[in-house]
């Protein structure tokens, strides 16, 4: 038997990251295509967030040290 990523290009729905909401979704699809847009722009905006929340944290730690009791 060959490698799992031959086996799914003879067998695309036998692949789980081709189902979304119990649908199959052909890799190939425009609605494919879509949810894989979506997925990069949800990254991009975690990956934001997540660079924006660490900026605060530091500012905050740096707050805290200003006025904290020594």
């Amino acid at each position: 038997m060959g490698e799992w990523s031959e086996y799914f290009e003879d067998f695309p729905e036998e692949n789980p990251a081709n189902w979304a909401n119990v649908q199959f979704i052909h890799s190939n699809s425009e609605e494919a295509i879509t949810i894989a847009h979506a997925k990069k722009l949800q990254n991009l905006l975690k990956n934001r967030v997540a660079t924006e929340q660490t900026k605060l944290d530091a500012e905050i730690c740096q707050i805290i040290q200003k006025h904290s009791k020594r």
